[in-house]
């Protein structure tokens, strides 16, 4: 389990019993269902299985809606979309070739810190008493859990109906505090299992060391009044703790420009008029880097300090002059402070109380020109993404790939806050299809503009179905180039070539959907005019692009590294 150090101390309180444990105590099934709904788990990703047919029968009789998905990866990806819009997510599977087809996808909501409840079927106890040599068992019974003990903040098999609730409530529990993904096991002879006992769900209020809380805000305090220049750059777990508004109003009161990184990436407006863009080092706009790299107090609130962040550890931040808050650490320079919860600490910052007046900063934001298409002119990759920049509003978020559609989407100006989901840190290919429809499935106002690139697309392309059989209108934006972009960037060779598909043709295949080949600025206009009319189903637009065009951040990358070297 992730570190306790600035989690804060737990006062524990029994709520008033809920329906379920009244007169009969539920069975294992029964509670878990309940604690689901309780957590906000309207609906259920996965793949059904022998191991696990009872509890899907329980499922579909519950107000729990069941999306079946293509395959476990899928639904792993759908149900991490679906906890970054919705808050908290849920998939369930068969035993082990469910459970382990879902660990790549588990292991990115990890990374990235996206709370997502996995459930699975096992053999039941009974059954394992010769130890028998079952199907989909790999080496022991508990191989699988062992598996995703090392992916998820905390896990249980639910064998003994005895202790049952108690491991729900402490994994769906880790599952909120931490924003990361928690792992139940059900044997099958247990779902129906009842303890005989009645129980009611613990729940945890966790709170600051006060001493601690009031230093740490002091010494925050204390260099931002002193900085003539400070800059904040805003994290994902501004996004996961809810704390969009906090650091917004911080800003506002303090007169502090923003900056997001990649994977926070419209945690805040990029229209406020303190917003600068995003910062990743040297594959950032010059302007933002500069900035920030200037800066005399660098605030980082709830931000990752990874490599993709950081572009490519091309970031200059010296650490004597960061104030550094997440929900595992807090330190003010050189100095640490436990036991500082970042919600605490981040609502402190908006207190009125702790602003320190300083004049307006002069922030200039890039200029989205009009777009005015030539008919005739190939389609780059700067010209299409001047084309999306040109189309985004409020009811448009855009889901993006990893790859050179994610470097390219930095530059993208997105309207509101949230509606920009990536798996920048983890960066895991085939990631956006399937977390398109976890959007979708979270919230059907929201029409998703999927951006991926060819090598992406033909790994997960086929959870479109989905988006077929759910009514969904995702509009797909495949950036064809023939292989692996971002690839050939670092190291050309034949293995980053694939087979060109005819990626418009897939409606054909699946029955339902619109395709459009894209080779021109003509063609683009009007294959974006149609798929934005079309409400009824998906959009999938396959845009031809020269093999070695890449994004202005990968050439701004590649050039400040060479003027390094």
């Amino acid at each position: 389990m992730a570190s306790a150090k600035s989690s804060g101390k737990a006062k524990k309180s029994s709520p008033k019993a809920s329906k379920a444990d009244a007169a009969q105590s539920p069975s294992i099934g029964e509670y878990l269902i309940q604690r689901l709904q309780d957590h906000g788990v309207r609906d259920v990703f996965g793949i059904p299985g022998d191991f696990v047919l009872q509890f899907y029968g329980m499922l579909e009789e519950s107000p729990i809606n069941v999306i079946g998905t293509t395959n476990e990866a899928c639904a792993g990806y759908a149900a991490d979309g679906y906890a970054r819009i919705n808050g908290i997510g849920a998939v369930c599977v068969t035993y082990c070739v469910g459970g382990l087809s879902l660990c790549n996808s588990v292991a990115g909501a990890y990374a990235e810190k996206s709370p997502v409840i996995v459930i699975s079927g096992s053999p039941g106890m009974n059954e394992r008493r010769s130890d028998p040599l079952l199907h989909h068992r790999v080496r022991d019974f508990s191989t699988q859990r062992e598996v995703f003990e090392k992916i998820t903040v905390a896990s249980a098999s639910l064998e003994d109906e005895l202790t049952a609730f108690r491991e729900i409530d402490r994994c769906l529990a880790a599952c909120v505090k931490y924003k990361r993904p928690v792992f139940l096991e059900i044997p099958r002879d247990k779902v129906h299992a009842r303890p005989g006992h009645q129980h009611t769900p613990l729940v945890e209020h966790f709170t600051s060391d006060a001493s601690a809380l009031k230093e740490a805000l002091e010494e925050a305090r204390e260099n931002i009044r002193a900085a003539k220049k400070p800059v904040i750059i805003a994290g994902i777990e501004l996004h996961r703790f809810g704390l969009q508004e906090q650091v917004v109003r911080f800003a506002e009161q303090n007169n502090i420009p923003i900056c997001a990184t990649l994977l926070g990436k419209s945690v805040v407006s990029e229209r406020h008029p303190l917003y600068l863009g995003v910062y990743e080092g040297a594959m950032g706009r010059e302007e933002v880097r500069k900035y920030v790299e200037d800066s005399d107090c660098i605030i980082l609130l709830g931000a990752f300090m990874s490599d993709i962040n950081l572009g490519g550890f091309t970031a200059q931040l010296d650490p004597g002059k960061c104030i550094y808050a997440t929900s595992e650490k807090l330190r003010i320079r050189h100095h640490h402070f436990h036991d500082v919860i970042f919600a605490d600490f981040m609502n402190a910052l908006a207190d009125r109380k702790f602003a320190t007046r300083r004049a307006a900063p002069k922030v200039s934001q890039p200029e989205i020109a009009a777009w005015k298409p030539t008919a005739a002119a190939p389609v780059t990759m700067k010209r299409l993404f001047h084309k999306i920049n040109s189309v985004l509003d409020q009811k448009v978020v855009v889901v993006s790939d990893t790859g050179d559609s994610l470097f390219a989407a930095a530059d993208l100006s997105i309207t509101q806050h949230t509606e920009f989901l990536s798996t920048a840190y983890y960066t895991s290919m085939g990631f956006a299809i399937p977390a398109a429809m976890g959007v979708q499935v979270a919230n059907r106002q929201l029409r998703p503009l999927v951006l991926v690139g060819d090598g992406a697309f033909q790994m997960t392309c086929m959870e479109l179905s989905t988006a077929v059989r759910q009514k969904f209108n995702p509009i797909v934006i495949v950036l064809n180039n023939k292989g692996y972009s971002t690839e050939r960037f670092i190291q050309e060779g034949p293995f980053n070539d694939i087979l060109n598909w005819q990626y418009h043709k897939m409606p054909e295949l699946l029955g339902a959907g619109w395709g459009f080949e894209v080779f021109t600025e003509g063609d683009l206009e009007k294959a974006f005019k149609a798929a934005f009319a079309n409400q009824d189903c998906f959009s999938l637009l396959n845009v031809h692009l020269d093999k070695h065009d890449v994004s202005p951040a990968l050439k701004r990358l590649a050039e400040r590294l060479a003027s390094r070297l």
